[in-house]
């Protein structure tokens, strides 16, 4: 048995199943350990940006790290877009990254680089391996490192020669990540002062605090106190639809969101973080919350949030039983028949979501409805873009499909995003994965057509309209579907759009509709 081994066996002890990859040279023999161990499912990405981001889907929703493999420093670079993601929605992910043996290492062969100083922004913990012996203690740390607190990224470097060296020892490590971290008393009881203080409360809450347990305690609190219960702008995953609690998001736009929260003088933070604008725009400010709006952190991500909200609860004396009055009922939206815009295409999906569906949202400024249209659809898990770092969406939506293989997985994916990770539907094809994908096709950047309005700048002629337009020529993604092996059909209006999701909901395995808006 060598390091590889010991490796591979110390993360299916510790429950780490799933291994998303783009392996090269210096991990063969990891490669050749994984091969030995049909118990550990290994997923190819043909690019390093569907690894991570598929980890990232499939952490959300499994709520435990699958490992990634990845070919040194370029090729974590190459998925470091995806890990800031990752990171920034508190993810949990295990990356290993191959290394040159370590003699190689000084006569700085062409794929050389400094890997530690590549991975620590994305990383909350890094550490290369010292040898074949160390390996099973460093792979348990870093499956416990990303698992717990504030959960993230843990990032493992392995040398070639740690994995091919046999190992002393078979004797394996047991991850063991701290307990979420209770709230103290103290702060229960000074968040129930302001909530009892007459003062306009806003209750922002984030990560697991938005599970639907958690959202009914909040609800109640929120109902007994009248305080304004909101998630942030950007969350990695919420449980929402009928029967559970209805929850507004802030709003990303920041003039108005500045006009939706004057009125909060206290903001509770419960997992959540302060909000802030996307970008600095000229004479405009940077939170919308108001300067002198008190905010108030409750509990940190990675708290027992839970807890903490029940524990509010109970010092507010607010019952919690009932918690079915706070639930959204099953509305189905209209919309009106006819061409496809931003609107009918949310109304469509809203009224056509299955029953436990999984949501992956990436649709940019083309999905402007979509939170608001699905509302009412039948229990779903939402899980969105987190870090700004487009790409993100069609290899999230191929982790939570490795996650939730009994669940159908609706990718919703602005088109010129969706470019940055097309090779995911490859993936999606080859792995037989229920994802169905709807690309919003307005053939645009269209985000940047508002940023450059909202910065002030004044520039409208052809080198700028060439930086944001997808035309010229236009993106065919039912040719780039099928050339991956996706079954893909095009709609050009609402009746043409429900035909095709109730095509893909009969059916099992990938299937991408270009809906062109």
């Amino acid at each position: 048995m060598n390091g590889a081994d010991i490796l591979c066996d110390t993360l299916l002890h510790n429950d780490v199943d799933v291994c998303f990859a783009n392996p090269g040279t210096s991990e063969m023999h990891f490669v050749a350990a994984l091969d030995r161990r049909p118990q550990m499912r290994c997923i190819l990405g043909l690019f390093e940006g569907v690894v991570t981001g598929a980890a990232d889907g499939y952490a959300r929703m499994a709520d435990k790290p699958a490992a990634t493999l990845l070919h040194l420093g370029p090729g974590l670079a190459n998925g470091l877009a995806n890990l800031h993601n990752a990171r920034r929605a508190n993810a949990p992910v295990v990356n290993i990254v191959g290394d040159h043996a370590t003699q190689h290492l000084k006569v700085d062969a062409p794929l050389t680089s400094d890997i530690e100083s590549l991975a620590r922004p994305m990383s909350k913990w890094v550490r290369t391996t010292r040898g074949a012996d160390d390996l099973s203690t460093d792979a348990a740390a870093a499956v416990a490192a990303a698992r717990e607190g504030q959960a993230g990224v843990a990032t493992l470097i392995l040398p070639a020669d740690a994995a091919w060296t046999p190992v002393a020892s078979r004797r394996l490590a047991t991850a063991r990540p701290k307990a979420a971290a209770a709230v103290d008393a103290a702060r229960i009881g000074d968040a129930a002062r302001l909530l009892r203080s007459g003062k306009k409360v806003l209750l922002l809450l984030g990560d697991a605090a938005l599970r639907a347990a958690a959202l009914e305690a909040a609800a109640a609190i929120a109902h007994a106190t009248g305080a304004r219960l909101m998630a942030q702008q950007s969350n990695r995953r919420i449980e929402r639809g009928a029967g559970r609690v209805a929850l507004e998001r802030v709003i990303y736009n920041i003039d108005a969101a500045a006009a939706d929260l004057a009125d909060i003088d206290v903001a509770i933070l419960v997992g959540a973080q302060e909000p802030a604008a996307f970008f600095a725009y000229p004479g405009k400010p940077a939170r919308p919350l108001r300067p002198d709006c008190l905010v108030y952190a409750l509990a940190e991500p990675g708290d027992a949030l839970l807890a903490a909200l029940r524990a509010l609860a109970d010092e507010l004396g607010c019952p919690t039983g009932d918690a079915g009055r706070f639930h959204a009922p099953l509305r189905r939206p209209e919309f009106a028949d006819g061409a496809l815009d931003a609107h009918s295409l949310a109304g469509v999906v809203g009224a056509w979501l299955p029953e436990g569906a999984v949501v992956c949202d990436e649709s940019l400024t083309a999905g402007a409805h979509l939170y608001a249209m699905t509302a009412g659809a039948p229990a779903h898990d939402y899980i969105q873009l987190t870090g700004g770092a487009i790409g993100g969406g069609l290899p999230m939506a191929t982790g939570a499909a490795v996650a939730c293989p009994g669940r159908k997985v609706v990718s919703i994916q602005a088109d010129g995003s969706a470019m940055y990770t097309v090779q995911a539907l490859w993936t999606q094809a080859r792995e037989e994965l229920d994802v169905v994908t709807v690309i919003l096709a307005n053939r645009s950047y269209a985000i940047l057509h508002h940023e450059l309005k909202n910065v002030g700048a004044t520039s409208a002629g052809r080198n700028a309209a060439r930086m944001f337009d997808l035309r010229d020529p236009s993106l065919g993604w039912v040719h780039l579907a099928n050339g991956m092996g996706v079954e893909a059909t095009s709609v050009t209006d609402t009746a043409g759009l429900r035909a095709a999701l109730d095509s893909a909901a009969a059916r099992r395995g990938p299937f991408l509709i270009e809906a062109l808006i």
